[in-house]
């Protein structure tokens, strides 16, 4: 008894699926990019007040009692959480593509990078990898610091102006340089808060 091969199905179906996926997806990448460019401009706006409520308008956790100085940059600000009484200064960017969350009465300077997402070098097709990165409370982040996928800076730990976080800062400890290295202990009696909340900045 011969069987007869089945007789193959129409792929209508995927041949309609691609075109919506990659339509949906352009449309998805289009409303990122304009609200980045939306928040970026809303940066040069000298009023704390406004920029703080379109911050929070277009998705940052941002805490009332916390503040972010002028002309920062957010990508994907839904993911970024900043806790009470930390001071945000000027001219920063959060790629919180993975998840950036910052804790209380953390101060980080200005200029400051936090990147959750890069490069894999060795990978053939030069492929992106990522991780969260965490702030927990009482932590000071010095100028020019950058801060690399997937780094946890621990409880009161502070970073050193200029220096290139490649990986976890344990709690109360300073670290320097390039890559960042132990410097030394931080007290652990901490009890501050921050207020940079004013009306012009």
């Amino acid at each position: 008894m011969t069987v007869s091969p089945k007789p193959q199905q129409p792929q209508v179906t995927s041949k309609l699926l691609s075109p919506l996926l990659k339509a949906c997806r352009w449309f998805r990448e289009f409303c990122n990019g304009w609200s980045s460019y939306l928040l970026n401009l809303t940066g040069y706006v000298p009023s704390h007040f406004f920029r703080n409520f379109v911050y929070r308008s277009f998705g940052v956790k941002l805490a009332q009692t916390s503040s972010i100085l002028s002309r920062t940059r957010f990508m994907n600000p839904q993911a970024l959480s900043i806790d009470e009484h930390t001071a945000i200064g000027h001219d920063c960017i959060f790629d919180a593509r993975q998840g950036i969350s910052i804790g209380s009465c953390v101060n980080l300077a200005s200029e400051t990078r936090i990147y959750t997402m890069q490069h894999d070098i060795d990978d053939p097709f030069f492929e992106t990898t990522g991780a969260p990165v965490v702030i927990e409370d009482y932590a000071y982040i010095g100028t020019c610091v950058i801060i690399l996928p997937g780094v946890r800076i621990g409880k009161g730990a502070v970073v050193a102006s200029g220096a290139v976080v490649t990986k976890d800062v344990a709690p109360y400890t300073m670290v320097g340089g390039v890559a960042a290295k132990f410097i030394r202990e931080r007290s652990q009696y901490l009890r501050y808060k921050l207020n940079h909340s004013k009306w012009y900045l």
